[in-house]
């Protein structure tokens, strides 16, 4: 199931793999992704896929989120016990990219 929300320079796109229908983390995972636009000025097209993994017992909630910019594509992947930790993990990994690209193209 994909849903697709446009915002002033955030597009969000949340699909739940292996899981029923949950509101509440699909509107978590939109403004956790949506406040990833303090860290780059431009436009950001961003993909968040939830996943309910049945192997791992302990870890079994996967966040992967997907951020286009102009020219480039980051992408961070992380497991924890629920779904709002795992999306935490990788915002925090994206944060830094984008950090780190903002940074490059200032210097220039």
């Amino acid at each position: 199931m994909t849903k697709s929300v446009t915002s002033d320079a955030v597009t969000v796109k949340v699909t739940l793999r292996h899981s029923n229908n949950h509101g509440t983390i699909e509107e978590y995972a939109r403004d956790a992704v949506s406040a990833l636009s303090k860290y780059y000025p431009g436009p950001l097209n961003c993909h968040v896929i939830l996943d309910h993994q049945k192997h791992e017992h302990d870890q079994n909630k996967m966040a992967e989120i997907t951020v286009h910019v102009p020219q480039h594509d980051f992408v961070a992947r992380e497991s924890a016990p629920t779904y709002e930790q795992a999306i935490d993990s990788c915002i925090d990994i994206l944060s830094r990219q984008l950090k780190k690209l903002k940074d490059k193209q200032s210097t220039f």
